[in-house]
Order: C-alpha cells, then structure tokens, then sequence
C-alpha cells in the first residue's frame, strides 16, 4: 500500500471568498465565525491523524488561524508548510470585485512575509515560493534565492515551489536545476495534479525517485470532480467517478484522492476542505485501492493543459 498522507490545506478556510465550485447555501462569513470553524477543522483533522498542515499568507487569515491554532494546541507532532510570494488585498471585503491576492515575488517581499511566517517555526517545515512561474523571474532573482538558501540552512527547512498553469513542467525542470555548492535549493514540489490535469506526471515521477517531497493542491480541481452541467465535456469521467463511487461506498472525493494515491504515489495530498464533514469524507480515500484497470480508466480523462487551466480561469470566486 502507497505511503502517501493526506495533509489540509488552508486555502478555503483562512477567508470568505475562494476560488472554487461551492454550495448554494449561505454560510456565516464573519472572522469570528470562519476562525471557530478553522480550528474546529484542525482539531477533527488532527484527532483523524493529519498531521500536515499547509498555508500562506494570501489565505487570508489562514496563517494566523493556523498559528493560533499551533500555539494554543501546543501539538509536538505536526509539520507545517506555508509560503511567500502573494500578499492578499480583499481585506475580508465580501463579494470583492477586484483581484483578491497579489503576486510579488521580490526580495522585500521575501523577507516582510518571512518575518510573519517564522511565529510558526519550529513546527515549520517547508517554506514555499508561492506559484513560482517564469514570468515573475524568481527563479533567476539571485537574491531571493540565496535568501531561500539562507533560510534553509539556519532554520533547517525544507525550500519549496508551488506551481500553477500550463507550465507546470517548465518551471520544475527550472527549479530542479537550482543549486549552492552542490547543494539542491529546492526539496519539494507542490503541484497540480488531478484527474484532469495529469501533465506533471513523468516529472513528478523522476522527483519521488530522487527523494524529493511531492505534495499535490488541487485534487479536486476546484470542485470540477463533481457532476456539473456546466462541463458537459466531462460527462463520461462523472459517470466513471459515479460507477466507481457506489463499488467502494465512498464519495466522488474519495474516489479522485485515491487516484491520486494509487496512480502517482506523491509524499503528500492535500485535502482542501472547508468542514469537518468534507475532511471525514476526504479521509476515506485511505481505506481502500484502486486496481489498475480502474487506475488506467481514470488516466484516460486527462485534458490539455491549456483546457485545463482555462477553465479554471473561468471559475468565480464566492
């Protein structure tokens, strides 16, 4: 059996509005009430064994939930990861027209984030650049990186990218080559991968095989696993999901985490769930396997990476 864990990433419970396919019906968007359910997911989460937690400032508050969480807790046993490189400007505003993070990948911004990040050593273990990409030139900004490789060496963490778009593998195969005196700068990779975006498979592969820590966002491509009638594209993979669904009594959720699991063995996916009901249900993509002919069926609705994140593009935050 795959020694993947599952992990919870704080994206949707750190602020109002996410980037993701959400009931109809109206949830309480206060602090108050967002921070009481935050650290009611972290605590059903860790008594289910979780016991890695992923965040970044964009979330929101999500740093300061989980900080907060992580210093009243005082749990010994948790590995926390969390990033710098988006500064989040919705200001709790509900219903923000505008754009809600923005990207900045600079030295200054390195070090004002890093300076909020570091309450949550010495649980911290990975530091992240947050959706690294070629455009935004980080990965050839000297001074960012050897300030990463600072950090690894002073804090002993593990320095990270988080990639996003159609070229994911790109700007992998730029990361992997990053190195000081021999030494590789980067440790881990958190990738989009999912039943429909399936394009980092073979690199990824090469990176487990070289003991790199693989964690996979997005598992559920923002919701888009779940029947909807606006991706009538996708229609024979819901059926599939379905068919499978009832095999294994477990939800379509369960079903696309265990892909995840059994076809790529990652070091980690993370759950991005928003409840308690969801992490529960999330968890029980680890009580069985697919078999291989289920595994190679799912393989088969992967999509191009230009449709892929496209239509991510097209979702709305609410």
């Amino acid at each position: 059996m795959s020694l993947c864990k599952i992990g919870l990433g704080l994206a949707a419970l750190g602020r109002p509005d996410y980037i993701n396919i959400r009931s109809e019906h109206a949830i309480d968007k206060s602090i108050d009430a967002f921070r009481a359910n935050a650290f009611k997911v972290l605590d059903e989460s860790h008594n289910l064994g979780i016991r890695d937690f992923d965040v970044a400032p964009s979330y929101g508050l999500g740093e300061q939930f989980l900080q907060d969480w992580n210093d009243s807790r005082k749990h010994n046993d948790v590995n926390l990861s969390t990033k710098f490189g988006y500064t989040y400007v919705a200001n709790w505003e509900l219903d923000f027209s505008d754009k809600h993070e923005i990207k900045e990948h600079s030295i200054a911004k390195l070090n004002e984030q890093w300076e909020i990040s570091k309450a949550l050593l010495p649980n911290l273990k990975i530091y992240q650049i947050h959706s690294a990409t070629l455009d935004s030139g980080v990965l050839k900004n000297t001074d960012v990186l050897a300030r990463l490789y600072e950090l690894k060496q002073q804090h002993q963490l593990k320095i990270g990218i988080s990639s996003s778009g159609i070229e994911q593998v790109k700007i992998i195969e730029v990361a992997q080559k990053i190195n000081f005196d021999g030494v590789d700068l980067f440790d881990s990779y958190q990738v989009t991968f999912n039943i429909f975006e399936q394009s980092c498979f073979n690199i990824l592969k090469e990176l487990l095989a070289h003991n790199k820590t693989i964690i996979i966002k997005e598992a559920l491509a923002n919701g888009r696993v779940f029947k909807n009638t606006k991706f009538s594209e996708h229609e024979k993979a819901y059926c599939y999901l379905e068919k499978l669904s009832k095999k294994y009594s477990v939800g379509i959720d369960a079903i696309a985490l265990r892909f995840i699991i059994d076809a790529l063995e990652p070091t980690l996916v993370l759950s991005g769930a928003a409840n308690t009901i969801q992490i529960k249900e999330n968890l029980k993509a680890l009580n069985f396997e697919l078999d291989e002919n289920e595994i190679k069926n799912l393989t088969l609705f992967r999509i191009a990476p230009e449709q892929y994140w496209q239509e991510r593009s097209n979702l709305k935050w609410n």
